[in-house]
């Protein structure tokens, strides 16, 4: 995608250009949207566009949350920080998925040294959006396995088998 400004001079939602927005097809806005909806939209990716880069571990970080080093907690520290994170990451309408087969441990660990410091656009907290953060990243066989393993329904599963 490439970067093109989205906004007008005076920055007025109605005067943005769909084509200003995206270089996909949203032809949707159109046909399927109220103008209501249409104007909430254009305003929410013209937040997105304009949003600071910024990692989850800096949020919670600036909210006051301590992150130590998962190797300086035993096991019943790094459980209750592990559900302190978890809760702060929910706070910040960012919620974990595929996350039963890994030990609180573990999960802190992938947390502390990778998936809180990706960065990402630091939109505005409301309740219409959320971030969902998927621990399977489905790129490896592997990840694949973990998931027909232990978050597959059979039908899934026998789908997965015949094909």
């Amino acid at each position: 995608m490439s970067k093109k400004p989205i906004a007008t001079k005076n920055s007025q939602h109605s005067q943005l250009k769909d084509e200003d927005l995206m270089d996909n097809d949203l032809s949707f806005l159109d046909s399927e949207m109220s103008p209501e909806l249409r104007e909430q939209f254009m305003d929410s990716m013209l937040k997105y566009e304009n949003a600071e880069w910024v990692s989850s571990f800096t949020l919670l970080e600036q909210g006051g949350m301590a992150l130590p080093a998962p190797d300086t907690l035993d096991d019943t520290q790094l459980s209750a920080k592990l559900w302190e994170v978890i809760r702060g990451l929910a706070m910040l309408r960012m919620f974990l998925h595929n996350t039963d087969h890994l030990s609180d441990r573990e999960l802190y660990e992938d947390l502390w040294h990778d998936l809180l410091r990706e960065e990402g656009q630091a939109t505005p907290i409301d309740a219409d959006s959320a971030w969902h953060l998927d621990i399977l990243g489905y790129e490896s066989s592997e990840d694949n396995a973990l998931y027909l393993r232990y978050y597959a329904d059979e039908e899934t599963r026998q789908y997965w088998a015949k094909d």
